[in-house]
């Protein structure tokens, strides 16, 4: 793989950039691999990756039904942070930021991580309460966050109005590190690793069915013909339900669309990450110019990636009164993803009845921030057979034991 550089884009510059190679390898299947990934969105893509760095495990191949990175890596609204109220929750996802920090350097490709900071507004006595009561975890899991009154946000973001006559702002709770990366950057430098390392990641390649014998998995049926491994990952968010069924069990989790919209390009007016809980609303500017919006999940279980008109107008009504400037906006483009929530809104990633077939899923809205992490945890336990600590309380059984990690709060939008 021809390393990234100034020096190389000098060089290319002089030959009319002639001598770029493609970014990863497209072959056809091989007959049997040690590791199957089903998925290569950016958790399926980051437990690959970290399954050859870590682990020394290069014979794997990354099975993606669709184009790489287009389900919801590439239809989120790219938020990073790690305030989360459990423990469990903040290890896993301060590891995905410590992780993003270095990303770019580690996979010599610009991921556009951005540490402009994250705002999570309170806006009743009862959020007041709430977040006030994170920063205390918070300190004490080592993660860095802090409370901040009215006016200190309003100097962070001063195009908010913090005295709004329904929802008035009254303090939020404020990371510092958290911040955005480029979603789709994400996926591709991982791809582009996973590729020179030798891994295949076959696209257009649906997968159809999961083999076993003597309750071990032997394999997966694929559009693409039958493929053996030693070991199976399952990393498909919003279908994880549909595999697991091929596998032989039954997943504690729904699927339904998050929506989520961008407006035209206008000069920077917001330079830091605002969610507000209250309002069901998020916020931030990208690189060029566009707000980008994101809202609650919709309120009943669907596979659709498209936008609906009623979700705009609640999540947009409730924003413009924080935020009066956007009320004269156009949108410029408007998606849905397809997120996998289970009961106490914090994932899975564990053993399964199937032997040697792992799963990855029930991330819910909080998907992205944590891929480094969640990927470093899934490929611990892959190589292993074992979850390590960072994945241990997250295993599916949980719901059966009433071990609940309630993150329904700590999530920081309406679900």
């Amino acid at each position: 793989m021809k390393r990234y550089s100034v020096f190389a884009i000098a060089r290319e510059a002089m030959r009319y950039h002639s001598g770029w190679e493609r970014a990863w390898r497209s072959p056809e299947p091989k007959k049997a691999y040690d590791v199957v990934i089903v998925g290569a969105g950016g958790h399926g893509l980051a437990t690959a990756y970290y399954l050859g760095k870590n682990h020394g495990i290069r014979n794997v191949a990354i099975i993606e039904k669709g184009w790489l990175g287009g389900g919801n890596t590439g239809r989120n609204t790219t938020i990073i942070r790690s305030n989360y109220l459990q423990d469990p929750s903040a290890a896993i996802y301060d590891k995905a930021l410590q992780l993003y920090e270095g990303l770019s350097q580690d996979l010599n490709y610009n991921v556009m991580f951005s540490p402009r900071g994250l705002l999570m507004l309170a806006q009743t006595h009862h959020e007041v309460r709430g977040y006030q009561r994170t920063v205390h975890a918070n300190r004490l899991q080592g993660v860095a966050t802090e409370w901040i009154d009215a006016k200190r946000v309003k100097q962070l973001v001063p195009i908010m109005n913090i005295e709004g006559p329904r929802y008035p702002v009254l303090g939020a709770l404020y990371q510092e590190r958290g911040g955005t990366a480029r979603h789709d950057a994400v996926a591709w430098g991982y791809a582009r690793a996973c590729s020179d390392m030798g891994m295949d990641i076959i696209q257009n390649c649906e997968v159809t069915g999961v083999t076993s014998a003597n309750g071990v998995v032997t394999g997966i049926e694929t559009s693409k013909g039958s493929i053996a491994c030693k070991k199976l990952g399952i990393v498909v968010a919003g279908h994880s339900g549909q595999l697991a069924e091929m596998a032989g069990f039954r997943l504690p989790l729904e699927a339904v669309a998050l929506q989520a919209l961008v407006s035209e390009p206008i000069k920077p007016c917001i330079d830091v990450v605002v969610m507000a809980n209250t309002v069901h609303g998020y916020m931030s500017q990208s690189d060029k110019g566009e707000l980008v919006i994101g809202g609650g999940t919709d309120g009943f279980n669907n596979f659709t990636q498209r936008g609906s008109f009623q979700h705009i107008e609640e999540t947009l009504r409730a924003l413009i009164e924080t935020f009066p400037i956007i009320s004269r906006l156009k949108m410029l483009r408007q998606w849905g993803g397809i997120v996998d929530m289970t009961g106490d809104r914090s994932p899975i990633i564990s053993k399964t009845p199937l032997g040697n077939c792992f799963i990855d899923c029930g991330w819910g809205t909080g998907g992205f921030k944590a891929i480094p992490g969640s990927g470093w945890a899934m490929a611990e336990l892959v190589a292993k057979g074992e979850p390590g600590p960072l994945a241990a309380e997250f295993n599916m059984w949980r719901f059966k034991e009433g071990q609940f990690i309630d993150e329904s709060v700590a999530a920081g939008v309406a679900h």
